[in-house]
């Protein structure tokens, strides 16, 4: 029997964005992952979103890696107070290590690099590269724009409809969480996949 999850990478904006309710999800999230002792992987900054999902999961006790490309820690915004921080030669190995490292993807609100993360990983999945858990929480319908893309690739012939169960949609972290505890880690994934990404 597969075990329980028991680490999560978020994606989410190295910027707070222009509602409060983005900042509280993300705090939300770090410390619900922490109470439920869900080891919390993220890019490694300390800034915006990223450093306020790591600064609640600390505050509540959990485990924290960051993982960051050593041309941002060159520019010194890397998260000095978490549990672990691995540096990474590039973006692509960065994104990588987060896939190794991850039992699962919660997606919070975000700027183009979170874009290009959420993409990546779906992307990954829609060439079963792997089976993992990919869960966009659409906090105060900030991803409903992304939501419609996929949705477009979709009706335009671009994807298959099964491509677009590829990812979960959840109204809010509360939620998130919730899916997250019911899940089981799978066991399809193998040092072979990750060396064709």
């Amino acid at each position: 029997m597969s075990a329980r999850i028991a680490s999560v990478a978020v994606f989410c904006g190295s910027r707070f964005g222009s509602l409060p309710a983005y900042r509280e999800a993300a705090e939300s999230m770090g410390a619900g992952l922490a109470q439920a002792g869900i080891h919390l992987i993220y890019g490694g900054g300390y800034v915006g979103l990223m450093g306020a999902v790591a600064d609640a999961a600390i505050e509540a006790g959990g485990k924290v890696t960051g993982i960051i490309p050593e041309f941002l820690e060159a520019r010194e915004v890397m998260h000095r107070g978490i549990t672990e921080l691995v540096v990474t030669k590039s973006m692509h190995t960065r994104k990588q290590r987060m896939f190794t490292d991850a039992d699962a993807f919660a997606i919070l609100p975000g700027g183009f690099g979170t874009f290009d993360e959420m993409m990546e990983i779906i992307t990954w999945k829609q060439l079963q590269l792997h089976s993992k858990p990919i869960l966009i929480v659409n906090v105060a319908n900030w991803a409903d724009p992304a939501i419609a893309m996929l949705d477009a690739a979709v009706s335009q012939g671009f994807a298959s409809p099964e491509a677009r169960m590829l990812v979960k949609i959840m109204p809010d972290v509360p939620s998130a969480l919730a899916e997250l505890a019911g899940m089981k880690r799978s066991s399809r994934e193998t040092a072979s996949s990750v060396a064709h990404l």
